[in-house]
Parts: C-alpha cells; structure tokens; sequence
C-alpha cells in the first residue's frame, strides 16, 4: 500500500501545482487571514484540487484553508496534513520558492510525505522505503543526509532570530543557506545542509511532508525539550520550536545548543 499511497499523494500536489502556476502567471489580489498571515485565491484552489483527490481514500485530513474556515474533522490516528501552499509570501514575491506539502500521518508521526515546488517543479517524496528526488525524466532518485562537517544552516529569508548568530557559533556553522518554505527540509534531505534550527512560529501543516522526507534520508526533528516533533495535538496546531538536522544525533545536539541560545537571550 506504501508505493500506491504516496502515488496518489504525489498526483494530488502535482493537480495543485497546477492550480497554483495559473494564478502565478496571472494578476492576482491577496488578503489577510486573522492571524496576519496572507492568502491568496492559489492558496484556496489548490486545497479544494488536493480534497477532491484525496477524499475517496476517507482519510481524515488537517488542511490549512480548512482549519482558517473552521473545518476541523475528528482525525484519529491516521489522517493527512496539508498545506496547499506553503510560503504564500515567497509566492508573492514571485521568487519560486513555495511549495505544496502533503503528508501522512500515522499515530502522530508522519510516515508519507511529498514535497513540490510549483514554480521550479523540484519534487521530493519520502517513506518507509526512503527519500528521493524525482529528476528532470521522472526518475526517483534515492537522497540521504550528509552530517559531516563543515556545517551549514538553513536559514529563512522571511524569518529571522535573534538567537540563531549565537547559535550558528556553538555549532561551528561555516555557511548558511536561504530558502524558503519546505524547501529548507528538502536542503538538508539532499545532504546541502546540516542543520535548521526553527525559533520562530510554525504549524503543523508547514512542517509533517518536510519531516517525513527529512527522516526517511536519515535525518532527525526534535523540540527543543528533546522530544520528537509529533501532529494532531489539537488546540491552534503550533509547533513548538525545533531542531531539525542531518542526523538524530546532531538534532538532539543542536536542539540543546538552541535552548541555550535562548536562555542567554
């Protein structure tokens, strides 16, 4: 069942990707949700694309657009988590760097996630059976995290943490690298990173498809307290902050050198 259901997975982002591209192409307006964050008309189509797909498997599913509209189902132990574009203020700067995320989760951990980039088409899946890249002929080609020194970070152009300088010097950070959205996971997959540190808010829809290809390929996410990041907490679906790394090992590190970053600041 693992290869048919990240199939459908994968044809559902790619319906959205779609979707998202005729509204990138054009002129679109944007509005703002009540928390500030922004949306646009892609936002809202993609989703509806990515349901009507999804919905004859009767999975229960966590959508962004659903939960701003106040559609939240009973989701038991298995269910999707979905944003249906991840970086709406990367899409309105027209820089190419969002995504659509999709992920399943089974008994609060994501095993299945799918990862694509609209604009640029990098599409990246993972699973029991691992992580892989498709490339330019539609291949999957196997990824696997590198967490050798030296060490690069991830860090985003939209957000930013007075803690991160201070952190970047305990770990012996010797780079960084800017991208947006899912797209940071997706870095440290492949092996171009090491470490992402997140010290500012996310959802539970921002991060499950990033975490299912991040430790398929051998990497690890933890809150800052050690623990594994988990979904279907309920509540206003924050995520604590976290660590997200090349290797269990080097997240568990990492996420002791962010709880004293923010201590000292």
């Amino acid at each position: 069942m693992t290869q048919p259901l990240l199939d459908q997975m994968l044809a559902a982002a790619r319906a959205a990707a779609a979707e998202i591209m005729t509204v990138y192409m054009s002129e679109f307006e944007h509005s703002s949700k009540s928390d500030g964050s922004p949306v646009t008309i892609a936002d809202q189509r993609a989703e509806a694309v990515i349901l009507e797909l999804l919905r004859p498997l009767g999975i229960p599913f966590l959508a962004e657009e659903s939960v701003s509209a106040g559609h939240v189902p009973e989701l038991g132990r298995r269910f999707f988590c979905i944003d249906p574009l991840d970086g709406t203020k990367e899409f309105l700067k027209r820089n190419g760097e969002f995504t659509v995320n999709i992920a399943l989760v089974e008994d609060g951990r994501p095993t299945h996630g799918v990862v694509l980039a609209p604009a640029s088409g990098a599409t990246y899946l993972g699973g029991p059976d691992g992580a892989f890249e498709i490339n330019a002929r539609g291949e999957k080609e196997p990824i696997r995290t590198n967490s050798s020194h030296p060490m690069k970070v991830v860090a985003s152009r939209s957000h930013g943490h007075a803690a991160l300088r201070q952190f970047c010097d305990a770990m012996i950070v010797v780079d960084d690298v800017s991208v947006g959205s899912s797209l940071k996971f997706c870095l440290l997959a492949r092996g171009e990173a090491q470490l992402y540190p997140r010290f500012t808010p996310t959802c539970e829809w921002d991060t499950a498809a990033g975490q299912a290809i991040l430790e398929a390929a051998g990497g690890g996410i933890l809150t800052l307290e050690g623990t594994p990041l988990t979904y279907g907490r309920g509540g206003d679906h924050l995520n604590p902050f976290f660590m997200a790394a090349a290797s269990p090992e080097l997240a568990a590190r990492g996420a002791a050198e962010m709880r004293k970053a923010l201590a000292q600041g």
